[in-house]
């Protein structure tokens, strides 16, 4: 079903479906390549565009057979996954690699950027193209009469959920952004509307009218966009409307291949493409390895850097958790439950500046076991690759820290299927779960908390917590023999493990409930770029983020001088689009406060 999906993506991409959009120099430029008017006259061609749209998802195009982000710049640049942008900036990744290597993170990392940094311009971009070819499908799905009317709803509800998308990625990016939809006509939009009632509405028509599965499991469906109509009012404060729709999903909600939404038993099955679209995949963006076209474009390569230096996967070494972080799945030996503001009092055991060949023996206290499917450490089972080395596979210690990064992280023993080889980087099949059912539970738990249906909120979060907590059988075990990591693990922990739910009763108050489920969402979703647009919200950010350089600072090189103020909550507006924006009266994108133009 994957399959299918990407091969007709493909037929429509090599024939070249661009449309004008208010994106970089796209304003003055004709379409090429484009289809015909009798080609796109009927349900087939509207269906055509709406898989462009889709392809839009992963930044990703194809210029004269070398992959670059959509409208120019550097893949990761425009990373669907938000690694940069939601983990680096909210504490929990480094940007690893060396110090000099890809500079202009060392800006966003440290909070000191400004409107000329490319990195913006091109995730501006890649979102604005997703938005202009969704737009397309709308505006010629409302030119053709002989559609059913149920096909031409479903059409309609997937190319609005996905301009719903698109658009909630530049609100909580740039917060003040254009809207251009279907029939907007001069795209030189002002950014003086607050546009988070448009994103509602894209993704409350899609939720009424999408049908509960699809025939592609690459296609979205009504419980998706139940979940995004949820997160929507999550993110305006909407509390009593985000409970009513996140109740609905949880108890009704099915994924697109008519499975009912669940935990799946196996937490790291999440990050395997062997087990993807299964029962905990809400909304995911696709990928696939191997596919025809030798190059990586649909296979992760905006993560194509994000691999243990000097290791199986050749390149490159960025993006490595923070110490911050992996402290945070610190336990209490006695109750299993976690240090909620003292984690960093008792901080895991590292290897910083000690070398592969000197003897290092992990920690041994007390541990949640999500640690170690979310992180790489020194002398502990890298999936089947055999146990992490340390310092050997580590760029520079000095400025990124000694951990690598895990969730998208290929096995060796399917590597030949769902891995890709084709650039001088890896690529990998492993779907980007842009909202997942754990994720789902967490923000419902966060609803009824703002409510003070504490025992409700409770039990969501345990259910999450639950899943490691009941089930050892879940949890990293070593390797049955240590000279063949390929031979399988044995019965033993790697590590030691100690996980409880919360007790009954155990939430209070407000405040008490909330501070629990912040905790918990960031142990949970860790480096899947969520946790600096959650500190954003919860209007927590500054002071969070602050503590974190200040611990870190003393660690690593890289993030030292860095400071957060008020202003840094959102990214600047791309100088590029505000020069593009100017008139005769002068430019009509303003800037974000903070930011010199």
């Amino acid at each position: 079903m994957k399959k299918r999906t990407y091969l007709i993506i493909f037929s429509v991409l090599s024939i070249g479906v661009f449309f004008n959009s208010c994106t970089e120099d796209f304003l003055d430029k004709p379409a090429y390549g484009a289809l015909s008017d009798e080609v796109l006259s009927d349900e087939k061609g509207v269906n055509a565009l709406l898989i462009g749209a889709y392809a839009a998802l992963d930044g990703q195009d194809e210029d004269d057979g070398t992959v670059l982000a959509l409208g120019g710049g550097n893949a990761w640049e425009a990373t669907p996954s938000n690694w940069i942008y939601g983990d680096i900036t909210g504490g929990d990744a480094h940007k690893g690699s060396d110090g000099g290597d890809q500079a202009p993170i060392n800006a966003i990392a440290t909070y000191n950027v400004d409107p000329s940094n490319g990195f913006f311009n091109t995730k501006w971009k890649a979102l604005y193209e997703g938005v202009t070819r969704a737009n397309a499908v709308l505006k010629l799905l409302g030119q053709i009469e002989d559609i059913p009317e149920a096909e031409r709803s479903n059409l309609a509800g997937q190319a609005r959920f996905l301009r719903g998308h698109f658009y909630f990625e530049l609100k909580k990016m740039y917060n003040m952004v254009p809207w251009v939809d279907e029939n907007t006509e001069n795209t030189n939009v002002p950014n003086d509307t607050d546009i988070w009632p448009n994103i509602e509405d894209d993704f409350k028509y899609a939720y009424d009218n999408l049908p509960n599965t699809q025939d592609e499991v690459g296609r979205v469906n009504k419980w998706a966009a139940g979940a995004y109509l949820g997160k929507t009012y999550l993110y305006q404060e909407k509390f009593s409307e985000a409970q009513i729709v996140f109740t609905e999903v949880i108890n009704s909600g099915q994924t697109s291949n008519g499975l009912s939404y669940d935990l799946i038993d196996n937490f790291h099955h999440n990050f395997n493409a062997e087990f993807e679209n299964n029962e905990e995949s809400v909304f995911a963006i696709q990928m696939v390895a191997n596919d025809g076209t030798n190059t990586i474009a649909n296979s992760n390569q905006a993560l194509m850097l994000n691999y243990p230096y000097n290791s199986p996967f050749r390149c490159c070494g960025f993006y490595q958790p923070t110490q911050d972080l992996v402290n945070a799945f610190r336990t209490d030996e006695s109750s299993g439950l976690p240090y909620l503001n003292t984690y960093n009092e008792n901080p895991v055991k590292n290897d910083m500046g000690i070398q592969s060949d000197e003897a290092f023996s992990p920690d041994t206290q007390s541990l949640d076991p999500r640690l170690d499917w979310t992180v790489g450490r020194r002398d502990l089972p890298y999936h089947d690759w055999g146990y992490h080395p340390g310092y050997d596979w580590v760029r520079e210690q000095s400025s990124g820290g000694p951990y690598a990064p895990k969730k998208h992280i290929y096995w060796q023993y399917h590597a030949d299927e769902f891995s890709d080889q084709s650039l001088w980087a890896p690529g990998n099949a492993i779907n980007v779960l842009v909202i997942r059912f754990a994720d789902v539970l967490l923000m419902a738990a966060e609803a009824e908390a703002r409510l003070g249906n504490f025992d409700t909120a409770l039990g969501y979060v345990n259910r999450v917590r639950g899943r490691m907590a009941d089930n050892p059988e879940n949890w990293l075990k070593d390797y049955a023999d240590p000279t063949d990591p390929m031979a399988g693990f044995s019965n033993d922990y790697a590590a030691n493990y100690n996980i409880s739910r919360y007790p009954d009763g155990y939430f209070t108050s407000e405040e008490q409930a909330m501070e629990v489920i912040m905790f918990e969402r960031r142990v949970e979703l860790a480096m899947e770029g969520h946790r600096f647009f959650d500190l954003v919200r919860w209007g927590v950010a500054q002071e969070v983020i602050n503590d974190f350089v200040e611990y870190e600072g003393q660690i690593t090189t890289d993030v030292r001088g860095g400071s957060f103020g008020q202003n840094d909550i959102y990214f600047p507006i791309p100088l590029r689009q505000i020069d593009l924006s100017t008139t005769a009266e002068g430019p009509v994108l303003k800037q974000n406060p903070g930011y010199d133009n």
